[in-house]
């Protein structure tokens, strides 16, 4: 379970941490399980009091907004987890783009379920759809550049996965899942060693390598001169935190060495659609995007019954 994750793209990999993983089924039914007894609670009063137990209605889920699609698995597990006789035609699949007005699922079967289900399985394709599509924004602004976008570990708590699946729906690339993929020397780690020698990035790097000689090393740097200690030690990635485009440019030239390519390249903080493209043109290989995740607004889908 702890590796059940899907990407929506069979291309998409990180150079370091490559995540050969799905979302399991069981992973999606307990997700869903969770949020209808949380929104049902003792039972949908307003359903069980007006709907005739045995009255069947069809529906169509559509997009009110130019989206990406994200969720469909949540959706259909939503309808389907309050009566098996649910059928569920999915028109467009995750990772696809959907133009306002496009249908997106049709869902027939016992009225009651379909109208108890709804909020549910909007919430899932509202929010999901909603970090597709933002991410869809950030690596179009990229477009024709050496960078990909990144996720970062800013997410819902409970929703890391979903969100992040969300983000390869996207076009985008998934950065760590947790603590436990690589390590990433940031500066509060390199503050606790300020006092190691021969300075704290290569006391950082060297305990790293005993402890877990299997896993990547990244090292966020504030200044040239951290880049230079980093590459020195031999990290194999770069978290150049807040830079300007200038020192930007002069740390991706450090970190090929014009002979070699010494460590891959992350550039962080300040990212948005204004400022994302110049970033990309500055030659970094990552751009990590924490609002893909945590600042991501949900999209306009509707359930609409027909007649």
């Amino acid at each position: 379970m702890r590796w059940g994750f899907r990407f929506c793209f069979s291309l998409i990999h990180f150079t370091l941490t490559v995540l050969d993983v799905k979302l399991s089924a069981q992973e999606i039914r307990a997700a869903v399980k969770a949020a209808l007894a949380e929104d049902i609670g003792r039972g949908d009063a307003t359903t069980i009091a007006t709907v005739p137990p045995g009255l069947t209605a069809r529906a169509v889920m559509r997009a009110r907004e130019p989206l990406v699609v994200a969720g469909t698995d949540f959706v259909e597990t939503a309808f389907r987890e309050l009566s098996r006789k649910v059928k569920v035609k999915k028109i467009l699949r995750d990772g696809r783009r959907a133009k306002a007005g496009a249908a997106l699922l049709k869902i027939s079967g016992p009225a009651r379920a379909l109208l108890t289900a709804e909020r549910v399985a909007l919430n899932f394709a509202q929010r999901l759809s909603g970090v597709a599509t933002l991410t869809a924004s950030f690596v179009k602004a990229a477009h024709g550049t050496r960078a990909q976008i990144l996720d970062t570990r800013k997410t819902t708590p409970g929703w890391r996965r979903f969100e992040k699946y969300a983000v390869a729906c996207g076009g985008g690339t998934n950065h760590r899942i947790g603590l436990d993929d690589m390590v990433l020397i940031k500066d509060n780690h390199l503050a606790a060693l300020r006092d190691a020698r021969p300075n704290a990035i290569a006391a950082a790097i060297s305990r790293a390598r005993k402890k877990f000689p299997k896993l990547k090393v990244e090292v966020e740097a504030d200044t040239l001169e951290q880049v230079r200690q980093a590459l020195d030690a031999g990290a194999e990635m770069i978290l150049l935190d807040n830079m300007r485009l200038k020192q930007l440019r002069q740390a991706v030239k450090m970190a090929k060495d014009h002979t070699r390519v010494r460590a891959k390249t992350e550039a962080s903080g300040g990212v948005n659609l204004k400022t994302v493209r110049a970033i990309a043109q500055t030659g970094v290989d990552f751009i990590s995007v924490g609002a893909l995740t945590h600042s991501a607004p949900a999209v306009d889908i509707g359930l609409d019954f027909e007649e």
